[in-house]
């Protein structure tokens, strides 16, 4: 039988790569969509729902899920939370509590809400399933004038860990992954010196990411798996 993820933040620069992934592992694949312009990101797939999502929003988040869950044929066994954003700025005393807050809120409140509402589905279905969370190598290891973002991807980690804790033996996976830099258009607008050629392509992570929603990995839980690569 088929299986469905929901695969949040699926139209970014790592999410099409993960999203891509998981159809050609043969899942039917949900990816919430805020903007229309976004659907122009992926290549239409017979597989593949688009839905309109503001995964801010209680209600919205749940609709979704519940879409994402809907499918007899293909139940929900994989919820993947890649959105979330970087931003830079001053050191803390430089750093308006709004600017903190906001990173707080872009890293956390979206990946909450998609597990606050996929978790019932999961523990519905026979073999629980497998949740994956975004954090970043930043929150082992912090550089200055990034605290909102850092804190936040740290945060991620202990989220991860209270999943684990709580569902663990309900056979419900969840894990972490710590990127560094991903070699995205992006990233290399942004830093148009650096040395590409160490940083790790979307589509190596993708790969990790959709062995830690199969079969597998299923002694894999609570893992905080770093993704660097020689970055």
């Amino acid at each position: 039988m088929a299986s469905s993820a929901l695969i949040t933040g699926g139209t970014g620069g790592l999410g099409v790569a993960v999203t891509q992934a998981f159809l050609d592992g043969g899942w039917r694949v949900v990816v919430p969509v805020f903007d229309e312009a976004e659907r122009e990101r992926l290549p239409s797939h017979e597989r593949l729902v688009l839905e309109p999502a503001d995964l801010f929003d209680p209600a919205s988040a749940s609709a979704v899920t519940a879409l994402a869950a809907g499918d007899d044929t293909a139940p929900l066994r994989a919820v993947v939370n890649l959105v979330g954003g970087f931003a830079a700025g001053g050191r803390v005393h430089e750093t308006p509590v709004e600017d903190f807050e906001a990173q707080l809120r872009l890293n956390l409140r979206p990946a909450y809400l998609v597990c606050h509402a996929a978790i019932g589905h999961l523990l519905a279905g026979e073999d629980g399933g497998a949740i994956v969370c975004v954090s970043s190598r930043a929150a082992l290891e912090p550089f200055s004038a990034a605290a909102g973002y850092i804190v936040a991807k740290a945060a991620v980690l202990a989220f991860v860990d209270v999943l684990h804790a709580e569902y663990g033996a309900d056979g419900i996976r969840a894990n972490a992954i710590l990127p560094s830099v991903i070699d995205t258009p992006d990233n290399r607008r942004a830093m148009p010196g650096a040395d590409h050629g160490r940083w790790v392509a979307p589509a190596q992570i993708a790969a990790v990411v959709r062995f830690l929603c199969e079969d597998g990995s299923g002694i894999v839980g609570g893992a905080h798996v770093p993704v660097y690569g020689r970055a």
